[in-house]
């Protein structure tokens, strides 16, 4: 006899962790933009690329959290350490470059 399947803790345990890791993009999106619109007057070639570079890996951190779907449950703790690290490294770099050019604006 079948029984229904239900959802797995796992999968919930993954919608979660992908709900939380995606809030955090859109975090480092506002913050990025944000950042962005501040500095469009005063960009420097330098602060293109860093902005362009951080878009880049909060696009390549979105696919992650997408692929996480297809990851094998044996590699889902690394795949979430991962991302994790690559959040955490992110946010610093936001920060570093909203300081750096706040710096550069009271000279």
């Amino acid at each position: 006899m079948a029984t229904a399947s239900t959802p797995s803790s796992t999968d919930s345990t993954l919608k979660a962790y992908e709900d939380k890791i995606n809030a955090q993009i859109r975090d480092a999106t506002a913050k990025l933009d944000q950042f962005e619109a501040k500095a469009a007057t005063q960009r420097t070639q330098t602060a293109s690329k860093a902005i362009e570079q951080l878009k880049v890996t909060r696009q390549s951190l979105a696919q992650k959290v997408r692929d996480l779907k297809t990851t094998q449950e044996a590699n889902i703790d690394r795949a979430k350490a991962n991302i994790d690290a690559e959040i955490a490294k992110l946010h610093t770099s936001i920060d570093t470059l909203t300081a750096e050019f706040n710096a550069a604006m009271k000279k």
